[in-house]
C-alpha cells in the first residue's frame, strides 16, 4: 500500500490491524503484528506503541491502568517480556480461578495481554500464551513493554497469522534485504507493506551484511589441538 508520510501510513496501519486483517485471516486483532525497523523514528516501535494504544485500547472507565516510567499499561493492552526472567512464577487456572498447573520461567519475547492492573495490591496480571497468568508487582513492570508494535530484529523465531510492516526510510546499514526477509517470514498468511515502494526496492538490493567475528573457527581447533 503506498503511503508517502508517517501519519498516512500509522492511518493505513491501523485500519488494517483493526478492520481489514482479522476477518482475512481469521484470527484476533491483538493477533495481526505490527514490525517496524525501529525503535525511534516517526514510525519506531516507541512512537508507534503510543498511538496504536490509543486506537485499538483506548482509554475506558471500566478498564484501570498505571502510567508507570516506561508508559502507561491498561488493562487489555498487548504487552512483551523484554528479558528472561528464570524465577518469574506462572500458574494456569480452571474456569472457576482455581490454580491446576504451576511453573516458573517467562522468557524474552513471550507476548500476553493484560487481564487485570490491581491499583490497591500494585500488581500487574499478564496472560501469556497457553493461559499462563503471570503477575507482576509494579516495580517489575521494567521487564514489560507494549506489543501493538516490535521491531523486526525482536521478532525473530516468532510467528504471525499476518504481518503489517511500516517502510517509509532509514539507516542504509539498517534497511537491508536480510532485515526484510526476517519480516515478511514472520507471517503465515498474509503480509501489508505500507509505505513507499521505492524502499523497499532499495532493502531488496541492498545486501549489505553486518558480520560477526566470534573467533569461533580459531577456538575450535585450539580445542581440537587440546584433546588431541
Amino acid at each position: 500500500m503506498r503511503r508517502e508520510d508517517a501519519n498516512a501510513v500509522i492511518n493505513a496501519s491501523i485500519t488494517l490491524v483493526s478492520r481489514k486483517l482479522p476477518d482475512y485471516v481469521r484470527a484476533a486483532m491483538y493477533d495481526i503484528q505490527v514490525l517496524t525497523p525501529m525503535r525511534k523514528g516517526m514510525l519506531g516501535v516507541e512512537r508507534l506503541n503510543g498511538i496504536l494504544q490509543q486506537f485499538l485500547n483506548p482509554p475506558d472507565e471500566g478498564k484501570a491502568e498505571k502510567e508507570l516510567p516506561q508508559g502507561i499499561f491498561r488493562e487489555g493492552d498487548k504487552v512483551m517480556q523484554i528479558k528472561n526472567n528464570y524465577q518469574m512464577e506462572w500458574e494456569v487456572r480452571s474456569r472457576y480461578g482455581i490454580p491446576v498447573e504451576k511453573g516458573a520461567g517467562v522468557f524474552n519475547g513471550d507476548m500476553g495481554i493484560i487481564r487485570q492492573v490491581n491499583l490497591f495490591s500494585e500488581q500487574i496480571e499478564v496472560e501469556f500464551d497457553e493461559g499462563r497468568m503471570v503477575t507482576y508487582g509494579f516495580g517489575q513492570a521494567d521487564e514489560l513493554e507494549l506489543a501493538y508494535a516490535v521491531t523486526i530484529h525482536k521478532s525473530q523465531g516468532s510467528e504471525y497469522p499476518a504481518v503489517v510492516i511500516p517502510l517509509l526510510s532509514g539507516p542504509r546499514m539498517l534497511m537491508s534485504r536480510n532485515l526484510l526477509y526476517t519480516a515478511v517470514t514472520r507471517a503465515r498468511q498474509c503480509v501489508c507493506i505500507v509505505g513507499l515502494p521505492e524502499t523497499f526496492d532499495a532493502m531488496v538490493d541492498n545486501q549489505v551484511e553486518q558480520r560477526r567475528y566470534s573467533s569461533l573457527d580459531v577456538r575450535i581447533r585450539e580445542l581440537a589441538a587440546f584433546g588431541a
